[in-house]
């Protein structure tokens, strides 16, 4: 690998990641009010809430927006923990779309369909529409072309970043170097660390996946990778919610409690059954089709065990985030006051 491959690699993350970042900003300013009344006026129904939470997530394209939306709505009494917990969990499986939008990278094939789905063929046609409606003086215009210009220059950052990192397949201290993460609890960590740094899990599962052109990502290196980054997508949203009250921080937690567990959970049963019967599929190389199947399914086994368990979840981070006993005096001391007012009318004037 030359030090011009790793220009490329550094000039395509770049790309890609501030395509990512226009991309995401302008689908949440062109979306955001409408979705915020949807949200807000949720009802008690985890399922409804699994559903909103999902399609909101596949708009805006950021599980941690969505979050960070849901908590300024718990911290201000608009929305329960309860109602809350439905909609991350939705959020979690809404994330997986990104990386699928990605995949198209990845596609094989010289048949008319398949080159003109290739990001190569039709991210230059979209640049040059999304120009155009930058150029209009209608602001809802320019957003959409704000839309445009950032998934051509993510899609071109991707592509980029893909041939940078082609030359590495044959080079064996890469293919060491991944073995590496091989061992769980290392592949956790990277992941983990990471997506704490770039805070995107979309990002992060879009940068392995270009590094699966090489051919050294297995599926045993994937996995626990996999995992990582989605403990570490929680880091954006808990630090969103350092100046909240009570109900904020537990609702920040809950997101962290249920990457966390379905980390565990799943990291232990796959293990554990890899041992007893060794399974044939951990070397299986990886391509950006299946990274992008590997994060949805594991997201949305993660829901599937969980979601009857939202009570549960509740009273857990309830008892780990406990009420401030001044904050609870208050509260009292001003029901009091309230309840004297109204027996009490002219104590007000």
């Amino acid at each position: 690998m030359t030090i011009f491959n790793v220009f490329s690699l550094l000039g395509g993350l770049a790309l890609f990641l501030f395509g990512m970042d226009i991309m995401g900003k302008a689908l949440e300013k062109q979306a955001g009010g409408q979705l915020q009344k949807i949200l807000s006026k949720l009802t008690d129904n985890p399922l409804k809430g699994f559903f909103l939470g999902l399609c909101v997530t596949a708009v805006i394209q950021s599980s941690s927006a969505t979050t960070v939306m849901v908590v300024g709505f718990v911290n201000s009494g608009i929305m329960e923990l309860h109602q809350a917990i439905g909609v991350i969990m939705g959020s979690n499986v809404g994330t997986t779309v990104t990386s699928w939008i990605l995949s198209l990278s990845g596609l094989q094939g010289d048949s008319l369909l398949v080159q003109l789905l290739k990001p190569t063929s039709f991210s230059p046609v979209l640049a040059f529409i999304g120009i155009l409606l930058y150029m209009c003086k209608s602001e809802k215009k320019k957003g959409v072309g704000t839309i445009l210009i950032g998934f051509a220059v993510l899609m071109t950052g991707m592509t980029t970043m893909s041939n940078a990192v082609l030359p590495l397949q044959n080079e064996a201290w890469f293919t060491s170097l991944f073995t590496r993460f091989s061992n769980p609890l290392l592949g956790i960590l990277a992941g983990l660390l990471f997506t704490s740094v770039i805070q995107s899990a979309s990002a992060a599962v879009g940068i392995l996946q270009a590094l699966a052109v090489t051919g050294a990502i297995t599926f045993e290196i994937a996995l626990p990778i996999i995992m990582g980054i989605a403990i570490g997508a929680a880091v954006p949203v808990l630090l969103s919610a350092l100046g909240a009250n009570v109900s904020g921080k537990r609702t920040a937690f809950v997101y962290l409690l249920i990457d966390v567990l379905g980390v565990v959970i799943w990291a232990t049963v796959f293990y554990i059954a890899n041992a007893i019967a060794h399974f044939d599929f951990m070397t299986m190389t990886m391509t950006t089709v299946s990274i992008a199947l590997m994060n949805t399914l594991f997201r949305l086994a993660t829901v599937i065990v969980l979601a009857p368990l939202i009570g549960v979840l509740e009273k857990c981070v309830c008892l780990l985030i406990p009420e401030n006993p001044e904050s609870v005096r208050e509260e009292q001391e001003m029901d009091r006051l309230e309840e004297r007012f109204l027996l009490h009318p002219a104590l007000a004037l």
